[in-house]
């Protein structure tokens, strides 16, 4: 079968121009990898082709016999938008992803099915019961055990792709309450891949810079210890994700992850208040260990990239200028600032749904960058003003330019990056976050 597999990214119909794009590439973790995956495993007697609509227009002139679309909450519209075209050629049509996964019966009505969960074993069933004339209205995410394969993703992409990507672990059992990956089937099951499989799927990517996107590699210290331990000497550079609690206090881990050749390190810390935390159940999080935390991580001269969120209940409008004072203080080197956003299949969309607080249920806001739910200690406008001035004081060239000197002696890796970053988002945080409404 000739199939497409479409991870769709769409910005209300604007693309990055060719130095935002060339920048984001080369500095942040674009692609994803789930369409990766997806066509990773699909059996080789067939023709897939992998479409990302943030770099190119999706052509639905050319035939296929099957198509996947793989999406979150914000793309939906545009998901079912192409889901329902392609239908209408009388192509079968499975859609996937986080939020498909939610709302497994809303996507339905624009799919022939649904692959619910990160379900490759779904998919491969999806294809056999094609070629069966069988096709299942809903695939569930089987059980996580040890015979579970994840595919190597090794797989050619459209455009300039400089940075690859792989999962050595998947899952998370501390299920934050806002966390839309956790909270799907099978999310809180935590998986391990073998140590020689992730090894040698590292070695088959041709990039030199590579993404885990592993949802945190401090959660099986142990494992991960063992994991960097055996990457020395492969000659990569890398990023992950990872938890406060190990990162402050598990010095070795912390050096061995620079040994095996990370630069960055992505943490969520998503608060600098401990009632906040505490409310989310951000388990993993105090606030007095995250000064410690950044240290160990800058000893082994390696980045911080710290992530925030505003808008919980227990945020009241002087959070911002409190969190611009603390992360000012610990150094972070760069820092994503997001509206909270009760993404649906989450806890917290939940409460907000049952007390009449969400706002609107048109998906395409849910992009971390608009205010769809009524918060409890501001207004709305407050809230979206208040992470705009964060945009906008955080990142003013000078603080700017000094959090990239401050980076000239921790590798050229590091400079790189901090220096990609803080301009990437000066040129794109007015776009993104000013004058929406």
């Amino acid at each position: 079968m000739k199939i497409l597999i479409i991870e769709t990214v769409w910005m209300g119909g604007a693309r990055y121009k060719f130095l935002e794009k060339t920048l984001l590439t080369t500095f942040s973790i674009l692609p994803t990898l789930q369409a990766r995956e997806f066509a990773a495993i699909t059996p080789k007697h067939h023709t897939v082709s992998v479409m990302n609509e943030r770099y190119s227009p999706i052509d639905s002139d050319t035939a296929y016999d099957v198509v996947l679309i793989n999406f979150v909450t914000s793309t939906a519209p545009r998901a079912y938008e192409i889901a329902d075209t392609y239908r209408k050629k009388g192509v079968p049509v499975i859609l996937s992803g986080f939020h498909a996964s939610a709302l497994p019966d809303e996507a339905k009505r624009h799919a022939d099915s649904v692959l619910i969960g990160r379900n490759e074993q779904g998919w491969l069933s999806v294809l056999q019961d094609i070629e069966k004339k069988k096709l299942q209205p809903f695939y569930h995410t089987p059980p996580y055990n040890d015979s579970l394969i994840l595919p190597p993703t090794n797989i050619s992409l459209p455009g300039l792709v400089m940075t690859g990507a792989l999962e050595a672990t998947r899952g998370c059992p501390y299920r934050c309450e806002f966390c839309p990956e956790t909270n799907i089937q099978g999310g809180a099951s935590f998986y391990k891949r073998p140590i020689p499989e992730v090894i040698a799927e590292i070695k088959a990517i041709p990039q030199k810079t590579l993404m885990f996107y592993d949802t945190s590699l401090t959660i099986d210290p142990s494992y991960t210890k063992e994991l960097f331990e055996n990457m020395k000497g492969l000659h990569k550079k890398f990023f992950c994700n990872g938890n406060v609690d190990v990162l402050a206090h598990d010095g070795e881990l912390v050096r061995l992850s620079r040994e095996a050749g990370c630069v960055v390190w992505l943490v969520g810390f998503e608060s600098i208040c401990q009632n906040t935390l505490q409310a989310i159940g951000k388990t993993t999080n105090t606030v007095e260990e995250y000064a410690q935390a950044i240290r160990n991580i800058h000893r082994n001269h390696m980045v911080v990239i710290g992530d925030f969120m505003f808008g919980f209940d227990t945020d009241s409008a002087d959070v911002f200028e409190k969190t611009l004072k603390t992360i000012k203080e610990l150094q972070i080197d760069v820092a994503d600032f997001s509206i909270f956003t009760p993404f649906p299949g989450t806890p917290l969309f939940k409460k907000l749904d049952d007390e009449k607080r969400i706002l609107t249920k048109e998906w395409k806001y849910y992009n971390m960058g608009h205010v769809v739910f009524k918060p409890k200690q501001m207004t709305s406008e407050e809230l979206l003003q208040g992470v705009q001035q964060m945009y906008a004081e955080f990142y003013t060239p000078v603080s700017s330019m000094k959090r990239i000197l401050q980076n000239l002696n921790r590798g050229l890796y590091p400079f790189f990056i901090v220096f990609g970053r803080n301009i990437i988002t000066i040129m794109s945080s007015r776009r993104l976050y000013i004058n929406k409404k």
